[in-house]
């Protein structure tokens, strides 16, 4: 067998027959005299012992799995972008075919519509932050899985709207005008909510799941402002008047 054999000067590598093992010659490049390693002094790396059940001829029964790497593909991509120039046109097109309301000049829109757009935008937006923020070195989850731990986002999040219209609306029933200094107390710990839902649905880390609940409330408050609505629930009558109707079913079932 050949010796392995690197110059200490020019740092040549090459192969001498095992019988030099221990001898001097030159280098055949830079002819400096160099000592020729002894057998026992390579390195041989073994390939690790199998471990588990083997057939006959000693090869592993059991294989290690495999993992497949799950990339954004092209249909995927084309869908997601298609689905957002859609939903961007209709509420485009909703903004100039409704007349703005005075004092404020805010578009204002059957509950019913924004309820169930926020409750669609839900799912398709989970699934397109999941796929973009998941954790690369954990398997992905996919299929039937994938679709059951996408229920929890997109119920929670809508509903997280509904807790946010709450606050407003209570405010707005104790002739307290909502802003921005209200919102920056309540957003905070809508978000948190959030990234707990995405944390504890699609095992991403508690900063990503924010991140991944920010994303929907970004997208629904920028479909709010396109629309014409007031970003921030406007503290209407027709607000205070669902408030009070709320309590006053809170109180017959009771």
């Amino acid at each position: 067998m050949a010796i392995d054999v690197t110059c200490n000067k020019c740092l040549t590598r090459f192969q001498v027959s095992e019988k030099f093992a221990g001898k001097k010659g030159p280098c055949p490049k830079c002819k400096t005299i160099i000592t020729v390693p002894d057998k026992k002094a390579e390195v041989v790396i073994h390939a690790p012992e199998v471990s588990g059940p083997v057939d006959s001829k000693g090869q592993a029964v059991l294989k290690p799995l495999t993992r497949t790497e799950v990339k954004l593909t092209t249909p995927v991509i084309v869908g997601i972008v298609g689905a957002v120039v859609v939903v961007l046109l209709a509420a485009v097109v909703l903004r100039f075919t409704t007349k703005p309301i005075p004092p404020g000049g805010f578009r204002h829109y059957s509950p019913v519509v924004t309820v169930i757009g926020a409750m669609l935008l839900a799912p398709a937006l989970a699934f397109a932050g999941y796929t973009f923020l998941r954790d690369d070195e954990l398997a992905p989850h996919r299929g039937t899985d994938l679709i059951l731990r996408l229920i929890a986002p997109s119920v929670v999040y809508p509903g997280l709207w509904g807790l946010y219209w709450a606050v407003f609306a209570y405010l707005a029933s104790s002739h307290i005008t909502p802003n921005w200094y209200v919102a920056a107390f309540v957003l905070p710990v809508l978000i948190a909510l959030g990234a707990l839902t995405a944390q504890a649905s699609l095992d991403l880390e508690f900063g990503t799941g924010a991140l991944h609940y920010t994303m929907y409330l970004a997208t629904t408050v920028l479909l709010r402002a396109i629309l014409g609505m007031n970003v921030l629930w406007n503290a209407a009558p027709a607000t205070k008047v669902a408030w009070d109707a709320l309590q006053i079913l809170w109180r017959m079932n009771a």
